[in-house]
C-alpha cells in the first residue's frame, strides 16, 4: 500500500455515493480518485481505476456491483468494500458492523472483501444479537421490525419524487408515510436473520417517511419472548451497556432518560441521529406485556455511507472514528 492510500468511489455520483465523497473531502491522509463525468460509463477508465488504487468503494446496484468486480484483477492487490446487497451473507465476504461481535473488528482490519450492512438491519441486529447472546432474549420466537427511513434511502429517483411532490391540502408533507416491501421478501431479510442471531426470519415491515435522512427500526419483543418472564427495559439496557461500552457509535440510552428524549413526551422523531455516524438504541415498554426495542440512526450514516468509511478506517489502519461525527 502507498505512502498514502488510494481510494476509488465506483458510482461517486449515487447518494451513498455522494455522502462517501462528503465525509472524504476533507481528508488529507488519503487520495481519492474520482472519475471524469464524462468518462463513469467507460469501461477501461474505470478498470484502470479499480485495479490501481488500495481500495475500491462499490456505490453500485447489485449487477452493476457485480460487474465492477470482475473488472478488479487478482493480482492488482485492491481490496473491495462494497454497498450493495447481493454478497452481505456470502461465506467469502465478511460483513461489515464493526460492533457485530468483539472479532468483528479485527476481521474487518483484515479482509480483502467487505460487504458494507443494509440500512435498516443495523438499529435491529445490534439491538437483538447480544439479548440473544446473553440469554435473555430466545432465538426461536419470530419477530417483527417495524421500520421507517428517511427517503434518501430510496436512491436517486425516490429522492427526486419527494422533492418534486405537491404539497397536500391543510399543509401536510407532500406525501405521507408510505409502507412498502409487503411482500415479506425484502432484500434485508437473510443479513437480519443471519447477523442477529435468531432462527427465524423476522416479519419486517419497511415504510418511507418524507423526511430526507433517519431512521427508525422498531421491534416490540411479547411478554413470552424473553428467556425470564417479566424482563424489564433496565436488565435490556444493562446487557447494551456492557456489550457497547467501548462502542463509540452505539449508544444505549438508559430508561431512566428516554422519556426525556421524547419531543413533547411523547414522539420519539426519526431525524435525532441525522448527519452522523451513531446508531440511538432505546428500550421501552411494560415488562408484563412486552418491550419495545429501537434503534435511531441516519440511514445515510450508520446505515451505509458512514459504516463504509467506519470500516475503510478500519481497512487501512487509521482511526475508526476519523471523518466521522458522532
Amino acid at each position: 500500500m502507498s505512502q498514502r492510500p488510494s481510494i476509488y468511489i465506483d458510482g461517486q455520483e449515487g447518494t451513498t455515493g455522494l455522502r462517501i465523497r462528503d465525509l472524504l473531502g476533507t481528508r488529507t491522509d488519503i487520495d481519492v480518485r474520482l472519475i471524469a463525468e464524462d468518462m463513469r460509463k467507460d469501461m477501461e477508465t474505470r478498470r484502470r481505476l479499480l485495479n490501481e488504487v488500495d481500495l475500491a468503494i462499490l456505490c453500485l446496484p447489485d449487477d452493476a456491483a457485480a460487474a465492477a468486480l470482475d473488472l478488479i484483477e487478482p493480482e492488482s492487490g485492491t481490496r473491495v468494500i462494497d454497498t450493495s446487497t447481493a454478497r452481505r451473507v456470502a461465506p467469502d465476504w465478511v460483513y461489515g458492523i464493526p460492533e457485530l461481535s468483539p472479532e468483528q473488528r479485527q476481521a474487518i482490519r483484515t479482509a480483502d472483501r467487505v460487504a458494507n450492512c443494509g440500512c435498516y438491519p443495523v438499529g435491529f441486529i445490534l439491538a437483538v444479537r447480544p439479548l440473544i447472546e446473553a440469554g435473555l432474549l430466545r432465538a426461536d420466537v419470530q419477530l417483527t421490525v417495524n421500520a421507517a427511513s428517511g427517503y434518501s434511502g430510496g436512491g436517486r429517483k425516490m429522492i427526486e419524487a419527494y422533492q418534486a411532490a405537491t404539497p397536500r391540502p391543510q399543509g401536510d408533507a407532500p406525501r405521507p408515510l408510505s409502507l412498502y416491501g409487503l411482500g415479506g421478501n425484502h432484500k434485508h431479510v437473510a443479513e437480519m436473520q443471519r447477523f442477529s442471531g435468531t432462527l427465524k426470519p423476522p416479519l419486517f415491515v419497511p415504510s418511507v417517511d418524507h423526511a430526507y435522512c433517519g431512521m427508525l427500526t422498531s421491534t416490540p419483543v411479547p411478554f413470552a419472548a424473553w428467556s425470564a418472564p417479566g424482563t424489564t427495559a433496565q436488565q435490556v439496557y444493562d446487557v447494551w451497556q456492557t456489550r457497547y461500552a467501548e462502542e463509540p457509535f452505539v449508544q444505549p440510552v438508559s430508561p431512566a432518560d428516554a422519556t426525556g428524549l421524547l419531543r413533547d413526551g411523547q414522539f420519539l422523531d426519526l431525524d435525532g441521529a441525522a448527519l452522523t455516524n451513531r446508531l440511538d438504541l432505546f428500550v421501552f415498554g411494560d415488562p408484563q406485556v412486552g418491550l419495545v426495542l429501537i434503534g435511531r440512526e441516519d440511514n445515510l450514516g450508520k446505515g451505509a455511507s458512514g459504516n463504509a468509511v467506519q470500516c475503510l478506517n478500519l481497512m487501512l489502519g487509521f482511526d475508526e472514528a476519523t471523518g466521522l461525527t458522532v
